[in-house]
């Protein structure tokens, strides 16, 4: 959706609005990747929640997991913050989402720094709630990603 965020923030102003088909703003949520601070900021014009696919948050290993990437992830980090700041309130639960892939993004140092990471939206955006959203990797027969084990995914939560 962030390809074309414009479009996209019309779409949630229709789904929302009184007139059209009335669904609860809070009930509507945009998730992204992230592909540039400046979507994340327009993104969040719309009158829903914004969540962020950021799946790694430090830099080489997400650009290797999303290959797209073209900013670091403090400017995207800061674009997300922007966006949250221009949000009401009642619309700053948002959610950070990881696909845990086997052995790529799954230990205690990743899951620490995620945590750091966290931490500093939580810091800058008064009466943001955040949330992680951990996504096992659904095993598709891919020869280098693989579903983690309950026990790896377990071990990420308690860091």
């Amino acid at each position: 959706p962030a390809d074309n965020p414009q479009a996209v923030v019309r779409a949630a102003n229709l789904l929302t609005d009184a007139h059209g088909f009335q669904i609860a703003k809070t009930r509507v949520t945009i998730s992204t990747v992230g592909p540039s601070p400046d979507s994340f900021v327009t993104l969040g014009k719309a009158p829903v929640a914004l969540t962020w696919s950021v799946h790694a948050s430090e830099a080489s290993l997400r650009k290797q997991l999303v290959p797209t990437t073209k900013y670091s992830m403090v400017e995207l980090r800061q674009g997300f913050i922007e966006a949250m700041l221009n949000q009401p309130k009642k619309l700053r639960t948002t959610m950070l989402e990881v696909a845990l892939i086997d052995n790529v993004n799954d230990d205690a140092k990743d899951a620490e720094h995620l945590a750091n990471f966290a931490l500093e939206m939580v810091d800058q955006v008064p009466g943001l709630k955040l949330m992680v959203n951990l996504i096992p990797f659904n095993d598709i027969g891919h020869p280098t990603y693989r579903k983690p084990s309950m026990e790896r995914v377990k071990n990420y939560k308690m860091c």
